[in-house]
């Protein structure tokens, strides 16, 4: 049947008609206005664990390698040690000579000491403090040590190479025993 509104408006039952479905049609807009329930977040998907960089390879170059981390101090006339006695320079002025001494062990009892200019390897002896190796208190290498440019390094087969400052220190040691 279709609706005809000349019909409508003459019936005189409309009006309360339209009051009866007011309510109904009320809450049918109210309910399309309410939005719809969200579903949930999706899980956070977890990072893929990376791993940590490879060690950065050492540099080509000895004197551009970082300084090992400590200081010099003097700890008696003609006695110096260095990191708190990772390395010590210890003058025998009776005998006339210098023995430096590197902690730790090595896989072979040697040490190699590179200066700004020059590179020696000492024949060394494991003791309970670690390797030493003694030197003549005029020894070229000594003052090679003192007045490299900025530092000398200590290699030791089986260990970590140490970049050692060439600070005043050094030299009060090889004066102190000549």
């Amino acid at each position: 049947m279709k609706a005809n509104p000349r019909r409508l408006a003459a019936d005189p039952s409309f009006p309360r008609k339209l009051a009866a479905s007011a309510p109904l049609t009320a809450l049918a807009l109210l309910a399309a206005c309410v939005p719809a329930p969200k579903a949930p977040p999706p899980a956070p998907r977890p990072m893929p664990t990376q791993a940590p960089p490879p060690p950065a390879p050492p540099p080509a170059n000895w004197q551009d390698a970082p300084q090992t981390p400590g200081d010099w101090r003097m700890i008696a006339p003609g006695n110096a040690t260095f990191a708190d006695g990772l390395v010590t320079l210890r003058c025998n002025r009776q005998a006339g000579t210098v023995t430096l001494t590197r902690a730790g062990a090595a896989s072979a009892p040697t040490l190699v000491v590179r200066t700004s200019d020059t590179a020696r390897t000492l024949p060394a002896t494991a003791g309970t403090t670690g390797l030493s190796a003694t030197l003549q208190a005029r020894d070229a290498l000594l003052d090679s040590m003192a007045f490299s440019k900025g530092r000398f390094a200590i290699e030791t087969p089986g260990a970590a190479t140490l970049y050692v400052p060439s600070w005043t220190e050094v030299s009060r040691v090889v004066e102190d025993c000549r």
